[in-house]
């Protein structure tokens, strides 16, 4: 099973669980409006593009959109959320200067759709190296999140790389939590979208956060316009990559830290 933790747990807690079984869930962390603002900002954009993604992988009858923080300012309370920057610290700070959002995903699963091939978010790097981790995720739910909706599917304590086709099917279990939870899982986890078999959609938010040295799931210096990203709050530039990482890496030149100035 998952370890489920009120919003009031300590992060000693929440490390504990999550360096334990790859994934812990934190019930409750944001009230019902701040999703419902955010699903509000999406609707059209779901509207317009929401089964570009459509594959054998995504599914059939889900709906997806890529960089949220392009879409919804509202966002950016659950990107950047205290509770998540105590996670990605802990995480990753100890392996780089500064992390990053690797990618940030709404989806929405309708009924009928089949469960979702297993699978680890950080496969798509080449190289491991070990006791590091690559990434740590951060997957909000916008309803609540039920065994017969596709709560999803998660493999406890799969970030040991255990081969995934040797997994049996009575060590995956489902991350149920009510709207406005967050499931945190390793890179490294096996999981996957479960079937949806309700009467009624199931939605969320997932953001990956990686190590400041790597190279970004999502390129948002050209999925999201200069002038939008000048528009940002400062820690959410520097979340989508619009920074140094130490004095060498990424760096601009005249600007110390890499980070793009204010417009005067």
């Amino acid at each position: 099973m998952i370890k489920t933790l009120n919003k009031n747990s300590s992060i000693d807690e929440i490390m504990k669980a999550l360096h334990s079984d790859g994934a812990v869930i934190v019930a409750n962390l944001v009230d019902d409006e701040v999703v419902d603002k955010i699903l509000k900002e999406l609707k059209p954009h779901y509207d317009k593009q929401g089964t570009k993604f459509q594959s054998d992988f995504n599914g059939y009858t889900t709906l997806r959109l890529y960089t949220v923080p392009g879409k919804s300012r509202a966002s950016f309370e659950l990107l950047a959320h205290p509770r998540v920057m105590e996670v990605c610290d802990a995480v990753l700070l100890p392996h780089c200067e500064n992390y990053q959002v690797g990618s940030s995903t709404a989806i929405e699963i309708y009924p009928g759709e089949k469960k979702q091939e297993l699978h680890r978010d950080d496969d798509f790097y080449p190289k491991r190296i070990p006791g590091v981790e690559w990434q740590v995720s951060a997957l909000w739910a916008f309803d609540d999140f039920t065994k017969e909706n596709g709560a999803t599917r998660v493999v406890p304590k799969s970030h040991d790389l255990r081969e995934i086709d040797d997994i049996p099917e009575d060590d995956v279990v489902q991350a149920v939590m009510p709207k406005g939870s967050v499931l945190f899982y390793m890179g490294a986890t096996v999981h996957g979208g479960g079937a949806n078999n309700s009467e009624l959609s199931r939605g969320c938010m997932i953001s990956t956060y990686s190590l400041g040295w790597l190279k970004q799931e999502e390129n948002h210096y050209l999925s999201i316009p200069r002038e939008v990203v000048d528009s940002y709050p400062d820690q959410i530039r520097r979340l989508l990559g619009y920074q140094s990482h130490g004095p060498e890496l990424g760096t601009y030149p005249g600007v110390p830290d890499g980070v793009w100035p204010e417009d005067d």
